[in-house]
């Protein structure tokens, strides 16, 4: 390769690493999600066996996993709509520079009034453009403003959803026991009928 990068290589590049960036917080985001559950087994355990401070732990624990995934979910989100606003921009851009070489060749073959008219029309397309850039800086400032409104704390986590969360996964553990207990159950039923 070159010493000077191509735009369209350029291009590349950057859409690589922004697919690399969205791929990187999806696995992050699913790293929590196997924290999550590790907390909710650890709590669960603790729960089962009367261990108060062990409880606490995991639910503390807990309760860090659950924000920062949500935290996690937001900046994803937040990227993914900015990608889509820069892709927007991209778009206009060349619509832009499209109507500017349409705008050149049509007033070499039309008279002034018409040219006029052309003019009118690419001032209000860069209008729109200005407009777009400013709804664009609103929306980075407002995102700024939400990742900072986002305490690195845990109050967004309530105690109910985590008692929630732990006691919906001891019921679907003990439900599954059960049902093993019933087969066993069975099992040795079936095999004291054909000895008998």
């Amino acid at each position: 390769m070159g010493l000077f990068k191509s735009k369209q290589e350029k291009d590349i590049e950057k859409r690589l690493l922004i697919k690399k960036t969205i791929a990187n917080m999806n696995k992050y985001i699913a790293k929590l999600e196997e924290q999550k559950q590790k907390y909710i087994e650890s709590a669960k355990k603790a729960k089962q066996i009367g261990s108060e401070t062990q409880y606490n732990l995991s639910v503390s624990g807990l309760k860090t996993a659950v924000a920062q995934q949500k935290r996690a979910q937001e900046m994803l989100l937040n990227f993914e709509l900015t990608s889509q606003m820069k892709d927007l921009t991209s778009m206009t851009s060349s619509f832009l520079q499209g109507m500017s070489v349409l705008s050149r060749d049509m007033a070499k073959i039309t008279s002034n009034n018409d040219f006029i008219k052309v003019q009118k029309e690419f001032e209000t397309a860069m209008l729109g453009v200005e407009d777009t850039s400013e709804k664009l800086d609103l929306f980075l400032d407002a995102s700024d403003s939400s990742f900072e409104n986002v305490a690195a704390s845990t109050k967004g986590v309530s105690d109910d959803e985590i008692a929630a969360l732990v006691d919906n996964q001891a019921s679907l553990e003990e439900a599954s026991q059960d049902d093993e207990i019933d087969k066993q159950l069975e099992e040795l039923q079936k095999t004291i009928l054909k000895d008998n």
